[in-house]
């Protein structure tokens, strides 16, 4: 056992050091853009077509390497930009998952996948679950709580296909994005508002529920994808001749 964590360590070095620096990074981003509205609060006010062009393939970037939690970009876009903005937040979630989905591919190589070559098992079950990717990308992206950079990096990383993955993202991504754009065209202090997304009961019930319905969701189509495989194992041995043992 400590030889296989030790190879997988060795072989996937980087593609999980990039998984848990996805995971760290948006904390500190949240806190540098907390600093920089609070110093600048007027920043993003009365921006030409230009600006407001560079904004959104700024933010794009910025949540593909997780430097800004989709949250924040979802708030801070409405309270600013108002409804006008939406389209463009949209087209900077798609960006950014494209951005995010190549990065992936060129940093593993499929190095993690052949690993799983070593455990059949998993190897199946992750081919189960490439045959429900629409479902198990919007699930994930449904999920306010699961990182938006991380997510795309690990998607990426099981193989889904491309074309399937942008579009299922930007579909998953709506209901909350919706939600939290939403919030921000009605805040008249953005800064508390992201200080404490959730404040609110409508706002927590919200929450709650995309939670529950991701959470849920993901649990039947992992165990969906289990049960195929044992059924499939359990067929395979039955099939066997005694020859065979």
């Amino acid at each position: 056992m400590f030889r296989l964590l030790r190879e997988l360590f060795q072989k996937n070095f980087s593609t999980l050091l990039t998984m848990f620096l996805l995971v760290a990074v948006p904390l500190l981003g949240s806190a540098s853009l907390l600093t920089l509205l609070y110093e600048k609060q007027d920043l993003l006010e009365r921006l030409s077509a230009g600006q407001a062009v560079l904004y959104f393939v700024v933010i794009a970037f910025t949540m593909a390497f997780a430097l800004t939690p989709t949250t924040f970009v979802a708030i801070v876009t409405g309270y600013y930009f108002g409804w006008a903005g939406l389209p463009g937040m949209v087209l900077a979630y798609a960006l950014a998952a494209a951005i995010g989905y190549e990065l992936a591919k060129r940093l593993d190589h499929g190095k993690l996948r052949h690993f799983l070559h070593l455990f059949p098992k998993a190897e199946a079950v992750l081919g189960e679950l490439q045959n429900q990717s629409w479902q198990l990308i919007l699930l994930t992206r449904l999920s306010p709580v699961l990182p938006f950079a991380l997510m795309t990096f690990v998607l990426a990383i099981v193989g889904v296909p491309r074309k399937r993955f942008l579009a299922a993202s930007v579909l998953g991504m709506l209901p909350r994005s919706l939600f939290f754009y939403w919030l921000g065209t009605k805040a008249s202090d953005v800064l508390a508002l992201l200080k404490d997304p959730d404040q609110g009961t409508l706002s927590k019930l919200v929450l709650l529920g995309l939670v529950a319905a991701s959470l849920f969701g993901l649990y039947f189509v992992f165990n969906r994808a289990l049960q195929r495989v044992l059924r499939q194992g359990s067929a395979g041995n039955e099939q066997k001749s005694p020859a065979d043992y």
